[in-house]
């Protein structure tokens, strides 16, 4: 597995680790209902599917497969939790961008589904 997507996915461990304390501590003053609500759920999909591509080395499955679904997981969170990020925290989130949030949504199932492929086809041995 490439070890870009590990180091990617440590920094995006602590930049969770960051968001979450902000959320908790600062944010909760500025942001209301559910603004606060999709900002959490942000943090916690960012933080599941860190943990989720820090597990993929132990897994007995090929480099390739882990790799791709490495990828598929930090697409996932770059869009999906970094849209919400971003929509909630600014005030300048353009209409056309609004599809980013389900693209990220999409990325992350493919990612489960590509990993649960990859399982099944892998060869017992």
């Amino acid at each position: 597995m490439k070890k870009t997507y590990l180091v990617l996915a440590a920094l995006l461990g602590f930049l969770g680790v960051v968001a979450g304390a902000l959320g908790a501590h600062a944010l909760r003053h500025v942001l209301e209902g559910s603004s606060l609500q999709a900002y959490r759920t942000a943090v916690l999909y960012q933080m599941m599917h860190v943990l989720a591509i820090l597990m993929l080395p132990a897994l007995p499955l090929t480099a390739k497969a882990k790799n791709r679904t490495a990828f598929l997981f930090l697409a996932g969170i770059f869009l999906f939790s970094g849209s919400i990020y971003w929509r909630t925290t600014t005030d300048y989130f353009p209409n056309k961008l609004i599809y980013l949030t389900p693209t990220g949504g999409l990325l992350l199932m493919a990612g489960w589904l590509f990993l649960a492929w990859s399982i099944l086809r892998k060869k017992q041995s």
